[in-house]
């Protein structure tokens, strides 16, 4: 491990860094896209913008207490060795502290601007995300990203209640699909860097169970997962534009995790773990597209 030091000057861009901004853009679509699906109408402009900046502000809080409590593993991988904290260009405090601003920033902004339901279940998936998964589910069980894959299954949800203030059935449907997605979209990069994860003893599964275990699973969570994202077509939530985008966007994943178990496929691991997030957004927007086409 490398020798970590705070001395260089900090610039706003490892500040940026720190907030895992194209995870957060992710997350904000499917928030955005849960806002439209919660009324056949025009999302009010408010909610649209104090929602997102609120809900974005708190991810983007999770994401730098992640980068502190992962210094230590972050500085042994390859894929994240050169992050600000890892390789010292932002002390712990320094991140700890940005963090906080962000989060109550965050927090106020949903609870008097928006509505505090959303405000508590934000307040929650942050909690689950950066404590109860980073800090200890990570390192404790295999079944690490499947437990704590709920918190990050939350965006949509939280969408939803920022407009309508209340709990749905249809908004549940959208956080059980990024649920099942999770597990194959994350084994799939455990794959890749199974090395990195036994060198940091992180417990994912390719490390624990190995990898031919771990490749069965994909398919497995792959074809729930295909059959969960059917579900907003079955309920009648969506029509058949989505469920055409569901069948083609699932069968493209399930061909891609059953070349990553049948090694048919140079670099497949990669190349499903990269396919798993073209899936997510087109799936999300095939969802969007449909819910205006049928006014």
């Amino acid at each position: 491990m490398n020798k970590v030091t705070y001395s260089e000057p900090v610039h706003w861009k490892d500040y940026l860094e720190l907030t895992k901004p194209k995870v957060v853009a992710l997350i904000m679509l499917t928030v955005v896209i849960g806002m439209c699906l919660a009324t056949p109408g025009i999302v009010p402009l408010d909610i649209l913008f104090f929602g997102n900046i609120g809900i974005a502000l708190s991810a983007a809080s999770a994401a730098v207490i992640n980068h502190v409590v992962d210094r230590r593993i972050d500085n042994i991988m390859a894929r994240t060795h050169k992050r600000p904290v890892a390789e010292g260009r932002i002390a712990p405090g320094q991140a700890i502290t940005f963090a906080f601003v962000l989060g109550v920033t965050g927090m106020a902004m949903l609870v008097w601007l928006v509505n505090p339901l959303t405000a508590w279940l934000t307040l929650a998936s942050l909690i689950g995300y950066a404590v109860v998964y980073t800090s200890f589910l990570k390192r404790a069980t295999p079944q690490n990203i499947v437990i704590g894959g709920l918190a990050g299954a939350a965006p949509p949800l939280l969408g939803w209640t920022s407009v309508t203030g209340q709990f749905d059935g249809n908004a549940l449907l959208l956080v059980l699909i990024i649920f099942a997605w999770t597990p194959p979209h994350f084994w799939a990069l455990a794959i890749h860097r199974k090395k990195e994860y036994a060198r940091a003893d992180i417990p994912m599964l390719p490390v624990t169970h190995g990898e031919a275990y771990t490749k069965l699973h994909i398919v497995l969570y792959t074809v729930i997962m295909i059959l969960v994202s059917v579900l907003p077509f079955l309920t009648g939530m969506s029509g058949l534009l989505y469920l055409a985008g569901a069948l083609g966007l699932g069968g493209r994943f399930l061909y891609w995790s059953i070349a990553l178990m049948r090694d048919s496929r140079p670099h497949a691991a990669i190349k499903t773990f990269k396919y798993s997030i073209t899936y997510l957004m087109l799936l999300f927007v095939f969802l969007l597209a449909d819910h205006y086409t049928a006014f």
